[in-house]
């Protein structure tokens, strides 16, 4: 998981609104009402792509040189920017159940402590994980 930025193209549609295409990765393109629409659009579908190919440990392309983009008369390039981690965050959040041993002395003395196993787990997960 990491942070990205990618050259996007905006193209204005004749009937308003924005479609976004980047050039350097396949099938990712999305559209939006208006440019501030356009660009969180950009954001959305840059990070559900390249989560997908990091799911699937796919080769990440390089993003190309931002002023090499070319753009037919009217179209402009913006950079967009993702961030991978914070996108799984937000929508792959589905509890997975686990199965974990530890002595029955340490499960009673948790247990006194209204230790909550899920959310220390979690929290341990985290910070180890520098997350």
């Amino acid at each position: 998981m990491a942070k990205y930025v990618y050259p996007a193209v905006f193209t204005p549609e004749e009937q308003g609104g924005y479609s976004v295409n980047f050039p350097d990765l396949e099938s990712c393109y999305t559209c939006g009402d208006n440019l501030a629409d356009a660009i969180y659009m950009a954001e959305d579908v840059l990070a559900f792509t390249l989560y997908d190919y990091e799911k699937q440990h796919r080769d990440i392309p390089k993003p190309g040189e931002f002023r090499s983009v070319h753009c037919e008369p009217g179209e402009f390039v913006n950079l967009i920017v993702c961030d991978t981690l914070h996108y799984q965050k937000r929508f792959n959040n589905r509890a997975v159940k686990k199965t974990l041993s530890i002595p029955e002395w340490l499960n009673e003395v948790a247990l006194e402590n209204h230790i909550n196993f899920s959310q220390l787990l979690q929290e341990a997960l985290m910070e180890k994980c520098k997350v």
